[in-house]
């Protein structure tokens, strides 16, 4: 099998976040990046199938020159080959630019292809848009939020967690699947892998490689505010006997919080 796999760096989530107001951005200094978590799945997923079936795993980033950082830990983990697909904008937040990025990869330099493997949503943008773009773009049938995934042959299994049930899905190859939690739990890399990543030089393919113009490429979404999150209110203890507790909190959901 031939999968390729596309994975964003993004601020681990431990990470104290802090806003520029005048770039309406993320401060970088301090940050330490991660693949986005959801990216991970995806990776340990394509490593499996491979391990199972065959064929070449394909790491893909689209970012500047920081992102060869993840694209390394992508080999580390044990990805046969990795590219970066260079792009110089920071974050602008415009899932259908990075998605008109991907599907001309795709067309341009791996026309030969099973699977493409994303993660559901990364935790920067946080829009889960991507995947779905890429196989409207491509033409390609697709199942995001995958916790269980069969490849058989020319066909695949896809399981989906929905509200009260779970999902079964059956799509052909060539084929877009998205991955979440409980997919797998993703391996750490080797001592023997890190070592072979380090050797290794990452291709890189510029928008001009893939025809694309900048208007083409031109961000269509505009960042007019970024905030953090309020803090949280700090809590309330209602004295009293169980009873009196109770009439109190009911008070409290009526008529403060209004939510009875």
């Amino acid at each position: 099998m031939n999968i390729l796999v596309f994975v964003k760096r993004v601020p681990d989530t431990e990470s104290k976040i802090r806003i520029n107001h005048e770039t309406h951005a993320v401060v970088e200094d301090g940050l330490n990046f991660v693949i986005s978590p959801n990216d991970e799945y995806a990776v340990e997923e394509a490593l499996r199938l491979r391990e199972a079936k065959g064929g070449q795993v394909t790491v893909l980033s689209v970012g500047a020159a920081e992102a060869l950082v993840i694209l390394k830990k992508g080999l580390a983990m044990g990805a046969d080959e990795a590219v970066l697909i260079k792009d110089e904008l920071k974050e602008t937040y415009d899932g259908l630019r990075v998605a008109r990025m991907i599907a001309r990869t795709v067309e341009k330099k791996y026309p030969q292809f099973d699977l493409l493997l994303f993660g559901k949503q990364s935790v920067g943008a946080d829009n889960a848009q991507v995947p779905s773009m890429v196989a409207e773009m491509l033409g390609l049938p697709q199942a995001n939020v995958v916790t269980k995934l069969e490849i058989d042959g020319p066909s695949g299994t896809a399981h989906r967690e929905i509200e009260g049930a779970m999902e079964k899905v059956v799509f052909s190859l060539p084929a877009v699947v998205s991955a979440q939690k409980g997919l797998n739990e993703p391996r750490y890399e080797t001592l023997k892998g890190i070592m072979a990543a380090k050797k290794k030089v990452i291709p890189v393919v510029t928008l001009e490689d893939l025809g694309l113009t900048r208007d083409e490429v031109a961000p269509q979404v505009e960042i007019v505010a970024l905030e953090t999150p309020a803090a949280r209110q700090a809590g309330k203890i209602i004295p009293g006997t169980p009873e009196e507790a109770a009439r109190e909190l009911a008070r409290l959901l009526r008529h403060e919080a209004k939510v009875i």
